[in-house]
C-alpha cells in the first residue's frame, strides 16, 4: 500500500516528544528543527526548536492512520475538505533541504483577503500589483489594472504577497 505524507497536529510544546512516540512506534515522521540561538543572561546557546507549533509530519499508508492517533500527544490529522490533508514529497523535501542550509528561520502564514493589495511573485504576471476580488481553496482571483483594460486572473496563493499597509493607503485604482 502507497504511503503518504500527512500532517498532524500535537498538544502545545509536544512537537518533540511526539516524534520520539511516532518513532517507538516505527512510524517515519519528520519534525522540523529550526536552529536558534537564545541569549541567556550568562551564556548564548544554540537550540533545536520545532519550525511549525503544533504540527508534525508523518509518512504512513492509510490503515496506519489509527496508530498515529494512539501516539501520546497527538491531538488529530490536519483535515482539508474533510479528509486529512495529504502533503506533497516534494514539499517535505523541500524544507529539509531549506533548513539543510539555512539557521535561525523564521515562517510567516500569509492569508489574502478580498481587497487586499498583492504583488505576484512568480508567473506571467510575476511584479504586478492587484486587488484581491475573491478567495478561493488553492488560489486568489486578482483584479490587475493595466493598459487601461481591467483583467482579471486566477493566481496561486503560493504565487502573491500581500502588501504592506502604507503601500495600500497610497495606492489608487
Amino acid at each position: 500500500m502507497e504511503t503518504k505524507w500527512y500532517a498532524v497536529y500535537t498538544k502545545p510544546r509536544w512537537e518533540k516528544k511526539v516524534s520520539d512516540g511516532l518513532c517507538r512506534s516505527r512510524i517515519e515522521n519528520y519534525c522540523p528543527l529550526n536552529k536558534v540561538v537564545r541569549q541567556w543572561s550568562d551564556r548564548k546557546k544554540t537550540i533545536e526548536e520545532p519550525l511549525f507549533t503544533s504540527y508534525v509530519f508523518v509518512k504512513i499508508n492509510a490503515n496506519d492512520h489509527t496508530n498515529v492517533r494512539r501516539v501520546d500527544g497527538v491531538v488529530n490529522f490536519v483535515y482539508w475538505l474533510g479528509k486529512p490533508a495529504v502533503i506533497r514529497d516534494e514539499e517535505i523535501n523541500s524544507i529539509r533541504d531549506f533548513l539543510k542550509e539555512y539557521s535561525n528561520v523564521s515562517i510567516q502564514k500569509v492569508s489574502a483577503k478580498v481587497d487586499d493589495q498583492i504583488k505576484i511573485t512568480s508567473g506571467p504576471f510575476a511584479e504586478m500589483v492587484g486587488r484581491v476580488i475573491a478567495v478561493k481553496t488553492k488560489t486568489v482571483k486578482v483584479l490587475l489594472p493595466t493598459l487601461g483594460y481591467i483583467l482579471t486572473a486566477e493566481v496561486k496563493k503560493g504565487e502573491i504577497r500581500v502588501m504592506a499597509s502604507e503601500f495600500k493607503q497610497s495606492f489608487i485604482w
